[in-house]
């Protein structure tokens, strides 16, 4: 088994690597198995840094990299009709201290169906979705709002499995 033990913070433009996903909650761990794609078993034994954001790169001693992708997962969304309902929502939702993923459109949050019904009170549209997890890490943590920019695809509308009653 290949353990991977080092965070890179960027790599070569012709490093060659393979690619896993992982959920927001195995993101969030220092150490780790998994599985790639080919079969592969891995463990990862990392420095207590901080999360893997999708895209993030971490490599073994023998300087074998892999790059980390945030694995779609079950979330709820939040839809509004305007702007400043959407920003309610986000108040309310970050004074319970919810890890909470800010989009221009939407809102996502681990899935919690008291927190859904709160929203819903508030006049809100709550779905279940499939669709990365990557929330904010707070004001006092080191976290690449670039990287974010980079991921245009998640910034976009998605499509929902189905409202959520």
């Amino acid at each position: 088994m290949k353990i991977y033990t080092q965070r890179l913070e960027s790599v070569e433009s012709d490093q060659q690597f393979k690619t896993l996903e992982l959920t927001f909650d195995t993101r969030q761990k220092s150490r780790f198995r998994a599985t790639l794609n080919d079969g592969t078993d891995i463990g990862a034994d990392l420095p207590r840094t901080g999360i893997l954001r999708g895209g993030s790169f971490i490599a073994t001693q023998d300087g074998e990299v892999l790059r980390i992708d945030a694995k779609s997962e079950k979330l709820m969304q939040i839809r509004a009709k305007t702007d400043f309902e959407l920003l309610k929502a986000a108040y309310h939702l970050g004074n319970r201290h919810v890890p909470l993923m800010l989009t221009p459109f939407a809102l996502y949050f681990e899935p919690d169906h008291v927190l859904a019904e709160m929203v819903r009170g508030l006049g809100l549209e709550v779905y279940e979705v499939e669709h990365p997890f990557e929330p904010e890490s707070g004001a006092y943590a080191q976290h690449s709002h670039e990287r974010l920019k980079s991921h245009d695809h998640r910034l976009s509308p998605i499509k929902s499995l189905h409202h959520v009653n």
